[in-house]
């Protein structure tokens, strides 16, 4: 009969992470990143390419020179955003192969929420230029306002709140776990 408990080892404690859990954790989280990726990048480059070709359309000229300053405030957000969500798929090709993978994804998380934290930024900028076009600047930053307390409270608030419950949560488990298995060494 097999057991589905693992082995133990008077070397070893039970819970402690095996190399090969550690090494498929390091593959999962590799692969993660590179669908959160797949998502970001087409939106950033699908604003790129708009806010290239137009300056080059005929009523550009006609816009007032906020809505110009506006304008490149957008596209020098939209590029970074471009620039920092494209930085770890060149890096991780130069810096093949990989001698430090946790340093690595540090980095690149770190290059992701900036870029994300830039997309954030272009977004709201860009639909106040949009809406201020169609139907004037007032309403143009009223809009904005709305969009960026979306993706300020959708994209950073919940996130980090669902990350510091996690780990309240965890925390209290982990205590709790510490706590049984103490009492289960003290009954023995």
């Amino acid at each position: 009969m097999t057991s589905h408990y693992p082995e133990t080892s008077l070397t070893a404690p039970v819970d402690a992470p095996s190399l090969d859990t550690n090494l498929a954790h390091d593959e999962t989280d590799m692969t993660e990143m590179l669908n959160e990726l797949r998502i970001l990048l087409p939106g950033a480059q699908l604003l790129n390419g708009f806010l290239i070709a137009l300056p080059f359309s005929a009523g550009f000229r006609q816009i007032v020179q906020l809505e110009k300053w506006l304008f490149m405030a957008t596209f020098i957000c939209s590029l970074s955003s471009l620039v920092l969500f494209t930085a770890p798929a060149v890096q991780h090709r130069v810096l093949r192969p990989l001698d430090d993978r946790l340093h690595f994804k540090n980095v690149a998380s770190r290059q992701m929420l900036a870029g994300a934290f830039f997309l954030s930024l272009s977004l709201v900028l860009c639909a106040s230029l949009v809406i201020a076009e169609v139907v004037g600047h007032s309403v143009g930053f009223v809009v904005a306002a709305i969009f960026a307390s979306s993706i300020l409270v959708l994209w950073w608030l919940y996130p980090w709140w669902w990350k510091k419950q996690r780990s309240n949560t965890t925390t209290s488990l982990a205590t709790q776990a510490i706590g049984a298995r103490d009492f289960r060494q003290e009954e023995q």
